[in-house]
């Protein structure tokens, strides 16, 4: 028997409904972040007493900080999902793009947007 080289077009469509529904969750996720930074969410603490915005200043600018890389990360995530998805509608979704082998159905379900099997995974992060 042959070894697969891709996966059938039923398979391909699991994994699609599986980053859609990744990609809902993480667009509202970042939304939410979004909303936080720009300050649409009402949680603030312009109202307070003074005393404690002296206080709460610093940590606000480090919380501030710490949504954007959050944001950021993210944003890269969508855009993985994103890239998976034409992966998908091109046929090639699931085949390391080092090993040219597929990617096991496991490792898909868990990491959708992957490229790389674990074999090849490891073996970049051997070389860093």
């Amino acid at each position: 028997m042959a070894e697969k080289t891709r996966y059938s077009d039923e398979e391909l469509e699991e994994f699609r409904q599986i980053i859609l529904e990744k990609m809902e969750l993480a667009r509202r996720d970042y939304q939410q972040m979004m909303d936080t930074l720009t300050g649409r969410s009402g949680n603030d603490v312009d109202d307070t007493m003074p005393t404690y915005k002296v206080l709460e200043e610093g940590s606000m600018t480090q919380t501030k900080e710490e949504l954007t890389t959050m944001a950021a990360r993210q944003q890269k995530f969508i855009q993985g999902l994103q890239a998976a998805l034409h992966r998908i509608e091109n046929k090639t979704y699931g085949i390391c793009r080092v090993t040219g082998k597929l990617i096991p159905k496991e490792r898909l379900r868990a990491v959708p947007h992957a490229t790389l099997s674990i074999e090849a995974k490891q073996m970049q992060d051997r070389k860093a």
